[in-house]
């Protein structure tokens, strides 16, 4: 089988264990810029350009299988999107703010690598926010008050590898630890939600409950062991 990979770093884990795999395995891994006019069996998309997506969508149309799709891809950048998708399919989603209440969080709405994710606890550090990233659309979450940890929950088909991350938005220094998911079963309803087989989804407990912050489409998995054997897997499965 040919398999072909769109992606911003050739050298990332996730991506050289895979492709290690489906190489001793007979398969072939293309990683230059692909020809839509004479496609692989399946592509992986990691990478969510402009430009990537375009060449996905033209694979999909020459027939290719691609991971994720480019169209599902694109929609999980949009922060308005996924909070109208999640809360559609009755999953618990963090609340979009229609109007500023403090504390709140500011995200950019459109997802990608060094958006805007602060914490404002008033309008005058909003308005340093506002004055730091001129014209960038936003969106506005209630500030949860969680125990400073995410649950990074990553899905790689049906499996389900997991992170405890200190949360960017607490005090103290970065650290994180594998833990066996505690919330595998919400993790998976996001897929068909979002179109989404390989992706993460950031959880907060809150009070005891969890509440979804954040959908990605494919991830870094850097910390899953058994992520690039569930992912050749996955691909190889077809």
């Amino acid at each position: 089988m040919r398999i072909g990979v769109i992606c911003r770093d050739p050298e990332h884990p996730l991506l050289t264990g895979t492709a290690a795999l489906l190489t001793a395995a007979g398969h072939r891994v293309e990683w230059d810029a692909p020809d839509p006019a004479d496609p692989a069996e399946v592509y992986l998309l990691k990478a969510r350009t402009p430009a990537a997506l375009g060449l996905a969508r033209e694979l999909e149309r020459a027939g290719a299988r691609v991971v994720n799709p480019a169209a599902a891809t694109g929609n999980c950048q949009d922060r308005e999107w996924m909070a109208a998708t999640a809360t559609a399919a009755g999953l618990p989603f963090v609340e979009t703010l229609a109007e500023p209440r403090f504390p709140l969080v500011v995200k950019s709405r459109y997802s990608r690598k060094l958006d805007l994710v602060a914490k404002a606890r008033d309008a005058g550090e909003l308005a340093e926010l506002t004055a730091r990233w001129p014209g960038e659309p936003v969106v506005h979450q209630p500030f949860l008050p969680g125990d400073g940890w995410d649950h990074k929950l990553w899905v790689v088909g049906e499996q389900v590898f997991g992170e405890l991350r200190r949360s960017e938005l607490a005090p103290g220094a970065r650290q994180s630890v594998d833990h066996r998911p505690r919330y595998p079963e919400l993790a998976l309803r996001c897929g068909p939600a979002f179109g989404l087989t390989v992706y993460g989804v950031d959880v907060l407990e809150v009070a005891g409950e969890p509440v979804i912050v954040d959908v990605n489409a494919f991830p870094g998995i850097r910390g899953g062991r058994g992520a690039p054997e569930a992912l050749a897997a996955l691909v190889t499965a077809g």
